[in-house]
């Protein structure tokens, strides 16, 4: 089994419990707890903890531990520094290493610390339930801050959606599952609501690749917004649905996209490939004899498959073969949601085709 770890939210409300305790007693607990929205009580030894500006400020952090998670912030320390104010309440801002919202579309508004809605109610219950029980009936202010937070975030998502500076303070069940993939589409689709904001059309791009050809064939000058699906074609898709948009163009390396000829909805390898199988049944359709299909099979890339098309002279039906069946399957998937279509390419020899409905929406956009 994977072990679970705490996330980040988890970890802000232990420290800002640690240093409301250290603020009101001037004694630093041994051991920090709470019980998370998930209902599991977790505990941290704080790793550090000390009075500042002359016992008016007390800070406190805990480890970030992720469990058997990837996650860039597993080892860091989660710091919350709280002091008295003359406000009644609890405050909650962040500091150091902890990233600002500048595009609409996310948990807090812009201009906010990226503490998302959870883990600001976990901090302040934390806080409420220490001056409750040391019987403190004034205000509190809590800044969480994150060392090294501002670097960590160039490894993250943050940059693509708008959370500039630092790191979020994340989680909405107190836990980190081991499920990195569920982390990914749920990324996807803040992106996707953040360009449904913008607008009711979308490209949609697996990685790197596509941006890159978006951007050398010129369609990213089209003002049509860009999100990364990454391998997740079908969720991407489906949030798309959700949020109403009126045309999905997809424009992917010939790698990815020719999975969608065989209604493959996941592109990872660890779930399916047939690239090389799906070019072979369609060179058959179109008239391939024997030797072409066994070299097809015994292709290496799709750009191999492609070279061995262009000696038979067989490019050209079999790219729009595999191109109408990429169309059947996003229609299928999109169930008439909105308008859809797709551009397939290679990085060696360039736009390979459009489908029928990327046709259309091209020539809608132009």
């Amino acid at each position: 089994m994977l072990r679970c770890g705490y996330t980040t939210g988890t970890c802000a409300a232990l420290a800002a419990g640690g240093a409301a305790q250290l603020l009101l007693t001037g004694q630093a607990p041994e051991t920090v707890r709470l019980i998370t929205p998930k209902g599991w009580e977790v505990s941290a030894a704080p790793a550090q903890a000390r009075l500042a500006d002359e016992g008016r400020t007390a800070l406190c952090a805990v480890r970030k531990d992720a469990g058997d998670d990837y996650d860039v912030t597993d080892g860091m320390l989660v710091w919350a520094a709280v002091r008295k104010t003359d406000a009644p309440g609890v405050s909650i801002d962040g500091g150091e290493g902890v990233g600002r919202v500048t595009r609409p579309g996310l948990d807090q508004p812009v201009g906010a610390a990226a503490i998302n809605r959870v883990p600001r109610r976990m901090i302040g219950e934390q806080v409420e339930q220490v001056c409750a029980r040391l019987g403190y009936a004034g205000g509190m202010e809590v800044a969480i801050s994150i060392p090294g937070g501002e670097q960590a975030a160039a490894r993250t998502f943050n940059p693509a959606l708008g959370v500039e500076g630092g790191l979020s303070i994340l989680g909405t069940s107190g836990i980190v599952e081991p499920m990195s993939e569920g982390a990914i589409v749920d990324t996807i689709a803040v992106q996707t609501h953040q360009a449904a904001l913008e607008s009711k059309d979308l490209i949609l791009t697996p990685g790197n690749y596509g941006e890159e050809f978006l951007r050398a064939s010129g369609l990213d000058g089209l003002g049509v917004p860009v999100v990364k699906c990454s391998n997740f074609l079908g969720e991407a898709l489906d949030i798309a649905a959700a949020e109403g948009f009126r045309r999905v163009l997809l424009v992917g390396h010939a790698g990815k996209l020719v999975k969608a000829a065989g209604g493959i909805m996941n592109t990872h390898s660890k779930y399916a490939d047939c690239r090389v199988e799906l070019f072979c049944a369609h060179a058959a359709l179109c008239g391939a004899g024997v030797e072409v299909c066994r070299d097809l099979m015994s292709a290496a890339t799709t750009d191999a498959c492609v070279e061995l098309l262009d000696g038979a002279g067989l490019r050209r039906a079999v790219m729009d073969s595999l191109l109408r069946a990429v169309q059947l399957h996003l229609d299928r998937r999109s169930a008439g949601a909105y308008q859809t279509g797709a551009v397939m390419f290679s990085n060696v020899y360039g736009p390979l085709g459009h489908t029928d409905g990327a046709k259309e929406i091209l020539a809608q956009w132009k």
